[in-house]
């Protein structure tokens, strides 16, 4: 069957009539008013590229050397938690294109799937990323479980000290310990579809929490991760370090002072701070604070190939995205992931070509139209 997705919009509209409203409102939704999500994809929007004319831009390569491994492309999967509430299969989708395309896997605390079978069915290609949700020997034990499954790159979310409250969630009742209620059986009876195969399935759970014992509690402070503790977890994780969510120059130049590998510039999708700067817009000063050569990943706001494109020439090494591909499997599945794979790949080598590139190490500042005096100062 041919999919009707196109880009992410596309996924998105679908998804959005194929999945209640206490589901989608958890992959949309983000803190307050939600001002940050919106202003992480205008802030795409207001950049601008410099087409350029008769240039040699065949055969181009979309191929990405980072932190010591080469991907097909120069994007991923950002992790996101509980994502088989969307289809219960989502992270095995994910983990298969992930392994079968040559892309990296975020893969939360927070997952439905244990990091033992995603990296078996994905090998070198997860990056399980930490949460230092309480107790905190549970949390370490979860550092010891990925490097026996065989990763090699942690990446420590920093931006959740606290969980921030999500609206749409609170007004559709989507919480830990779900009870439902007149309103969320109305939801689900009216999405028959999406209903009968998590029935079938059964509710997903926590894969890295047991069933007693240390719980995962969704709202529980993460202020647990400080300096000391960056300064032990580098001590103790021999592997490929990442620090997500840093917005802070001063703080990207003490993280890169202690030796974490790369730094992952990103506001957590507008998810935690409602007022938070866009990280594109963060992008060029946190690139000539730290050097031309230090590993830098973006997420948050990330919708299409320009997009990836315009996040590399803004000063990015890798970009990830998050939403996107959940909506695409709500909306088609498998099928639904692939077709925006294919489409995020095909229009960020279009859009190579439009602005005069074969290789992303072609990429200069000159491939900016507007913004150019971000970079410069």
């Amino acid at each position: 069957m041919k999919s009707n997705i196109h880009c992410s919009e596309d996924a998105q509209q679908i998804a959005l009539k194929r999945l209640p409203k206490l589901i989608s409102g958890f992959v949309e939704g983000g803190t307050g008013r939600e001002v940050g999500v919106s202003n992480n994809t205008a802030a795409f929007d207001r950049i601008k590229l410099q087409a350029r004319v008769l240039r040699k831009v065949d055969p181009r390569s979309t191929v990405q050397h980072f932190l010591g491994q080469e991907y097909s492309v120069p994007f991923g999967v950002a992790p996101m938690g509980m994502c088989n509430v969307v289809h219960p299969r989502a992270d095995q989708f994910l983990a298969k294109m992930a392994i079968t395309h040559n892309i990296p896997l975020g893969l939360s605390t927070a997952a439905s799937t244990a990091v033992e079978e995603i990296n078996a069915i994905a090998p070198d290609r997860v990056w399980f990323q930490l949460y230092l949700v309480p107790p905190i020997d549970h949390a370490m034990s979860l550092v010891d479980r990925a490097e026996a499954a065989g990763c090699k790159t942690l990446v420590l979310t920093v931006d959740v000290p606290q969980i921030s409250r999500r609206i749409r969630d609170l007004q559709n009742g989507f919480k830990m310990d779900f009870k439902i209620g007149l309103r969320q059986f109305y939801d689900l009876a009216t999405h028959p579809v999406y209903s009968l195969r998590m029935a079938w399935a059964g509710r997903p759970q926590p894969a890295h929490f047991p069933k007693t014992g240390a719980k995962f509690d969704r709202t529980a402070s993460r202020a647990l991760a400080d300096w000391e503790f960056l300064l032990n977890l580098r001590d103790r994780w021999k592997g490929q370090l990442i620090l997500k969510g840093v917005t802070s120059i001063p703080d990207a130049v003490q993280i890169k002072d202690i030796g974490a590998d790369a730094i992952w510039v990103s506001n957590h999708g507008g998810r935690q701070l409602d007022s938070a700067l866009a990280p594109i817009d963060i992008l060029p000063q946190m690139r000539k604070a730290l050097g031309p050569e230090y590993p830098l990943i973006l997420d948050s706001g990330v919708r299409a190939g320009e997009d990836i494109l315009k996040a590399l020439v803004c000063g990015a090494n890798f970009v990830m995205l998050g939403r996107p591909w959940l909506y695409a499997i709500g909306a088609e599945a498998e099928r639904g992931l692939e077709s925006l794979r294919e489409a995020l790949t095909f229009d960020l080598s279009a859009a190579m070509a439009q602005i005069g590139v074969k290789n992303f190490s072609e990429i200069t500042n000159e491939n900016l139209a507007l913004f150019l005096d971000a970079i410069e100062k």
